[in-house]
């Protein structure tokens, strides 16, 4: 398989190649040449299926030319070892509950799968990998705790001062050993920037060898598929569906569009926004305009320059009229997103994050306007993570996870920048 740059389907390269390096030279993100359509036949055998053996089969389709079979069933099989549950929280309206991986977020199922491709593809090399990743929640915990203890990559993980919640800030600041987290005096766009100046930073990068564990990275978001036709095969047969999707970056709607781009039976996608309502915005006027983010207690959401969009434009060939037959455009204030979690657990006992509260409150009203359809929202990370902005709207305690307890007392421990790139640079150069 062979994938192109999104600013130039000229540039065609393999698949190590494109995962070793994450971002192309022209600065365009690394797509699929081609994209497998799965048959009805392998469809219908995903009902009898949990998300691990649904996703040997899609790693199969995705990337089993350039891989052997028992190596990728390999990797997929230690990388997705947990399920995806779709469960019912009002009649003609379930949570797809993405958050039964290690660090409790959506982001195990691609960070992890990365992490062991990854370390497939580098495992001959003599020099360490530089792991760079931006952060605006859950990516850091993820990415950290895939990659953690593997042998001759080193993760540096970049997030916004301020920007996390404190669990989440614990997940990746307490770990040590091959994992270093930057705290950034900026935004998450500034830790963004940063990371993408170091890719095209050539005497950098002629000394040390840097890759990208953001959904930017192909094998980060590519996998993300998998857990959208595992909910599709929890439904009843010849269910009409729609997915209600809270989106920061983009990279789990790109890979939703992916799915349907290989067959999976989807009547259209929400796309669910915070304040930064950047996408929103331009599916109601067509016009782009990326703007600095704004922090909101919906955090993995505050992004004003979502990367993927790029993917997004490739894959409708830049046409404005087709995106908008696909995407629906929702986005909330902090008020409205606390006012969802406390009605929707008041009503039904069900308790949302304030990301997947977005994506439930979008699904919500679509559906009023299209009762015919079933609606699927993202549960993007286990409540918990949140404890702060929940319990004050339920006016509870919120069980916390032993996992994630686990990390509450541990020591954080940082390496402080400005959002400078010549600090950042400087910080690289002393890692070789």
């Amino acid at each position: 398989m062979h994938y192109y740059s999104t600013s130039n389907r000229e540039v065609k390269i393999g698949l190590k190649e494109a995962v070793i390096k994450g971002l192309a030279p022209d600065r365009g993100l690394f797509m699929p040449s081609t994209i497998p359509v799965l048959t009805r036949k392998t469809l219908e055998g995903f009902r009898n299926m949990e998300l691990p053996g649904i996703a040997v089969t899609l790693s199969q389709a995705l990337f089993g030319e350039d891989i052997p079979e028992s190596e990728l069933k390999k990797i997929t099989e230690e990388a997705i070892n947990f399920d995806t549950p779709l469960v019912e929280v009002e009649e003609g309206l379930y949570a797809l509950e993405l958050f039964h991986g290690p660090t409790l977020a959506f982001k195990d199922v691609g960070a992890r799968f990365l992490a062991r491709l990854l370390g497939y593809f580098t495992k001959e090399l003599d020099e360490d990998i530089h792991v760079l990743v931006a952060t605006s929640g859950d990516t850091g915990s993820a990415v950290a705790n895939g990659f953690l203890g593997v042998e001759g990559i080193r993760v540096h993980v970049l997030y916004p001062s301020g920007g996390v919640t404190p669990l989440q800030e614990k997940q990746f600041t307490t770990l040590g050993n091959n994992i270093t987290a930057l705290e950034v005096e900026g935004s998450f766009d500034d830790c963004q920037r940063l990371v993408k100046e170091a890719f095209m930073d050539e005497e950098l990068t002629g000394h040390m060898t840097l890759t990208s564990a953001n959904s930017i990275n192909l094998a980060r978001f590519l996998p993300q598929s998998f857990y959208y036709f595992r909910a599709w095969a929890q439904l009843e047969p010849g269910t009409k569906a729609f997915f209600s999707v809270p989106s920061g970056n983009y990279g789990n709607m790109t890979a939703g569009l992916v799915a349907r781009e290989m067959g999976l039976p989807v009547h259209t996608f929400l796309s669910v926004n915070n304040l930064n309502d950047v996408v929103a915005s331009y599916l109601l006027t067509g016009k782009y305009n990326p703007r600095p983010s704004t922090p909101t207690i919906a955090n993995a959401m505050d992004v004003g320059d979502p990367s993927n969009f790029d993917r997004i434009l490739d894959l409708f060939n830049q046409n404005y009229e087709w995106i908008t037959q696909h995407l629906v455009g929702y986005s909330y204030t902090d008020n409205e997103i606390r006012e969802v979690i406390g009605q929707v657990f008041k009503k039904t006992g069900y308790l949302c994050d304030p990301h997947g509260a977005t994506g439930y409150r979008a699904a919500q009203s679509y559906r009023k306007e299209h009762p015919e359809l079933t609606g699927i929202f993202l549960e993007t990370a286990h409540p918990a993570k949140f404890r702060e902005s929940v319990e004050e709207v339920i006016g509870e305690a919120v069980e916390v996870p032993e996992r994630l307890a686990a990390f509450a007392d541990k020591e954080k421990q940082v390496v402080r920048i400005q959002p400078d790139y010549k600090e950042f640079r400087q910080y690289l150069r002393t890692c070789h």
